[in-house]
């Protein structure tokens, strides 16, 4: 469920971070869906458990879970509208991206390619 790269250049929180929110956007983490412990992640990923607290602050922050004192962490109702409209908003990003490649002489064919490829890998990293 949960995999990271120990040797990328992204922290491992942020990297919890983006792998649960892409969890609840893709329905595997649905609303009301408990959270793995921050004990059972770190055994399971062996990542020190302080990393998995930040990860999860931050996302308690984002409003994408909520914490009940002694049973855990819960994907909140609201994270799948708050995660869409936050992706839907790099919408233009992707807008100045492409006057970007265009610019530099990139075709829109190449660009449409880009553009499949990504489809295709379903938004994995």
């Amino acid at each position: 469920m949960f995999e990271i790269d120990r040797y990328g250049r992204t922290p491992i929180y942020e990297q919890i971070v983006v792998k649960t929110s892409r969890l609840i956007l893709s329905g595997v983490l649905k609303p009301e869906d408990q959270l793995p412990s921050v004990r059972s992640l770190s055994e399971k990923l062996s990542v020190n458990p302080n990393t998995l607290q930040k990860a999860y602050t931050e996302l308690e922050r984002q409003g994408i879970c909520y914490s009940v004192p002694g049973s855990g962490r819960y994907v909140s109702k609201e994270a799948p509208e708050i995660l869409r409209l936050r992706t839907l908003g790099q919408i233009g990003e992707i807008e100045t991206l492409c006057r970007s490649v265009f610019a530099a002489g990139a075709t829109l064919e190449e660009v449409h390619a880009a553009v499949d490829r990504a489809f295709e890998k379903g938004g994995s990293l």
